[in-house]
């Protein structure tokens, strides 16, 4: 029955988290908030609802293990699987596209969230540092996206916001917005809970739940879009959709749930998993710098390098 309550708290997670974006992202569009501004925080943090009430839950009821073991969780499957995989089902051509500074952005900030790690605590002192680096990177972002439309670009040549709808009536969008506003703290507390009386009928930490069941979990919804994106040969939007969501990951969710409550440093962490959440980043540097296509033996490559990864943990 605990695994049937963790399986339906994700699945509540995901559908809600997906309501809340298209509700929030049809809304703004309605009131006249830019596509722009839209696509650049509405949709990135709508993505990461899910990662966010987790962590907070986690935070708050005194499982730092799972907030901080499904971020650090995620962002190694991130890149060892929801690259992996899809590299398995198409090569995709990551040579085309010019992604180096989001990736930059994305190592410091990963950088800066280990030094913060050993200071022992991230806290609200932590949490106001992440969220600056985070305020950093979205307006460096909005600069470069308007002098790119300023530069010629078209409107349609502007990517769509995920989820909008121009013709979406009013009831339909405030209908989304409360299964989001209503699904996520109910899916976060099933599968928090679940995920804590798992940890302690097996007899492991809260920390190896979150880096395990709980990351991989919230990891599908990247791993679908990046499975559609190499399959369309849109390597552009699966790279970036990895470099967006693990830049989140870091900045955005701990940076909230430093705020609300103060997440110890599990030992193990500094030991072990930020170096291996660090060595996978670093492991992109080949498609991103050097021109190397991700095909599918780097697909079986990031594939059997996450298993062993998995195996370490749970062992």
């Amino acid at each position: 029955m605990v695994w049937m309550m963790a399986v339906l708290g994700l699945a509540i997670l995901l559908l809600a988290g997906d309501a809340l974006v298209k509700g929030a992202v049809n809304l703004s569009l309605r009131v006249g908030i830019p596509a722009l501004i839209v696509s650049l925080t509405i949709v990135a943090f709508g993505t990461s609802a899910p990662e966010l009430l987790i962590s907070i839950k986690a935070a708050l009821e005194g499982v730092p293990g799972i907030a901080l073991g499904n971020v650090v969780g995620s962002n190694t499957a991130n890149v060892l699987m929801v690259l992996g995989i899809p590299a398995l089902l198409a090569a995709m051509h990551t040579s085309a596209h010019d992604t180096r500074k989001s990736y930059v952005l994305m190592v410091m900030g990963t950088l800066l969230f280990i030094a913060l790690a050993f200071r022992g605590v991230f806290d609200w002192i932590a949490g106001l540092i992440l969220l600056v680096a985070l305020a950093l990177i979205l307006a460096d972002s909005t600069r470069d996206a308007l002098n790119h439309k300023r530069a010629g670009a078209a409107e349609e040549d502007l990517e769509e916001p995920e989820g909008a709808d121009p013709d979406m009536p009013w009831w339909k969008i405030a209908v989304f917005l409360a299964l989001g506003l209503i699904g996520l703290p109910l899916g976060a507390d099933l599968l928090v809970d679940s995920a804590t009386e798992i940890a302690l009928r097996f007899g492991v930490s809260d920390t190896v739940i979150g880096l395990t069941l709980v990351a991989v979990g919230t990891s599908l919804p990247e791993l679908a879009t990046t499975v559609m994106a190499a399959l369309r040969r849109q390597a552009d939007v699966a790279l970036g959709n990895v470099i967006g969501s693990n830049m989140f990951n870091l900045l955005a969710i701990i940076g909230i749930a430093s705020l609300i409550a103060p997440m110890p440093v599990d030992p193990e962490f500094l030991r072990f998993d930020l170096w291996v959440m660090l060595a996978s980043s670093l492991i992109l540097i080949p498609f991103v710098f050097l021109g190397r296509d991700l095909g599918r033996r780097w697909g079986v490559v990031l594939s059997v390098l996450y298993l062993g990864y998995l195996a370490v943990v749970l062992s």
